[in-house]
């Protein structure tokens, strides 16, 4: 089975220039947790997460007027359409990550795989071992570390112990 067999096609995009509230509102109208940014010719640039937006907006206090081009991840991880299936849950595994964008030849996005269209399509220990695998806690730092400043460690820690 391939990418193409079990990804959502045509997903809702934004532009770098588009604004966190714009995002936001995508991800309520398409139901999902990821959009998408591409250039004006179509090609991915990105991807803004509700994560990204939840640690790199609103955890600092920033405007929903903020441009997607400050939050969003860049050079996000991709496969193709016709990727295995088994090919997007490695990928997913190795850089924990629960959804992929699908490219086509020229880098444009024409679909996203996600852990739940895998889940869809394969048996169940497969299902269970990505899982597992993407949420496994990394020995590498965050590669984002979008909600592992300073002052969200100092917030945290005071919050779970009750003191900083």
């Amino acid at each position: 089975m391939k990418a193409q067999d079990v990804m959502t096609s045509n997903p809702a995009c934004c532009n770098p220039s588009s604004t966190v509230q714009e995002a936001a509102l995508l991800m309520v109208d398409n139901d999902c947790g990821q959009i998408p940014v591409v250039d004006d010719s179509g090609a991915l640039v990105g991807v803004v997460t509700d994560r990204d937006i939840a640690c790199r907006c609103v955890a600092k206090g920033n405007s929903s007027d903020q441009r997607v081009e400050e939050v969003m991840t860049s050079s996000p991880v991709t496969v193709t359409a016709d990727a295995s299936v088994d090919e997007c849950c490695t990928k997913m595994e190795d850089n924990q990550v629960r959804r992929l964008p699908v490219v086509d030849d020229e880098g444009k996005c024409c679909g996203i795989v996600a852990q739940a269209d895998i889940a869809r399509s394969a048996a169940a220990q497969e299902t269970g071992d990505l899982v597992r695998e993407v949420s496994e806690a990394s020995s590498e730092p965050a590669s984002a570390g979008c909600c592992e400043s300073p002052k969200a460690s100092a917030f945290t820690r005071k919050k779970r112990t009750g003191r900083s």
